[in-house]
């Protein structure tokens, strides 16, 4: 899990795969990173961003503990200098159980990593945009912030909570220039997704079911996650834009 922060700085959360690819993104956009993960040896994603020319650092952070998550925007900021322009929230996590056997200790960490941790970076983010009159905040929904899914009833409540926390601080916000809105995911080909996309009967019944006949890659995140981080969307506030092939479309 990796937030990134990038002059532009951007701070933002990110999961394998399309964390990677919104930090690469907004990378080659221009802005510096902050990657906030909470595994210090993997510097993969930061290799990366460097070679590409501009300055890229990790703060680390895990995004289940509270006291270590209300400290790692002012973190970022600290090693980074200056302001930090765009926040990106896109950490999460998955728990999949039948409801009536699912267990308060998955309940309680899908709700901390998926919708506490992204309030609370939102927080300090407002904290430090606002004055400023200047700012983006993204946060990635899902699909459950429409529909409630199988098993999965932590993940979709706090998903449909990043979806109204969106709206709510967009109207708070958005008259002090700080936009904040959210990108909602269809079906990807990621780590999240790995016991669907083993699951045979799971994913013919999905893949049928998408009208571009396949499922998504974290490079279709590039270009939504640019345009709401720049001065393109400066007139859009409190969206959640849905990037699913068309599967809310039918």
């Amino acid at each position: 899990m990796m937030h990134f922060i990038t002059d532009t700085i951007t701070p933002v959360s990110l999961s394998p795969g399309i964390g990677e690819a919104c930090a690469i993104a907004l990378a080659q956009a221009g802005a510096a990173v902050c990657l906030i993960q909470r595994n210090a040896a993997n510097t993969a994603t930061r290799d990366a961003l460097r070679l590409l020319g501009v300055r890229s650092e990790i703060v680390l952070c895990d995004l289940a503990d509270m006291a270590s998550v209300k400290t790692v925007f002012d973190r970022a900021l600290e090693l980074m200098g200056g302001e930090i322009h765009i926040l990106v929230n896109c950490g999460g996590i998955q728990r999949r159980h039948p409801s009536v056997e699912f267990p308060e200790k998955d309940w309680d960490e899908v709700i901390d990593v998926n919708l506490k941790s992204v309030w609370l970076l939102c927080q300090a983010a407002g904290r430090h945009m606002v004055p400023r009159r200047r700012g983006k905040i993204i946060s990635f929904a899902s699909l459950l912030t429409f529909q409630g899914g199988l098993t999965v009833p932590a993940y979709a409540a706090a998903k449909g909570a990043v979806g109204q926390l969106t709206k709510a601080l967009s109207n708070e916000w958005s008259k002090e220039n700080v936009q904040v809105n959210a990108i909602a995911p269809g079906y990807i080909a990621t780590d999240m997704n790995e016991r669907l996309l083993a699951d045979p009967t799971r994913l013919r019944q999905i893949s049928e079911r998408i009208p571009a006949g396949r499922w998504g890659e974290p490079a279709d995140f590039a270009g939504p996650t640019v345009f709401l981080a720049s001065a393109a969307s400066q007139y859009v506030s409190g969206e959640v834009l849905v990037v699913d092939g068309g599967w809310m479309g039918r």
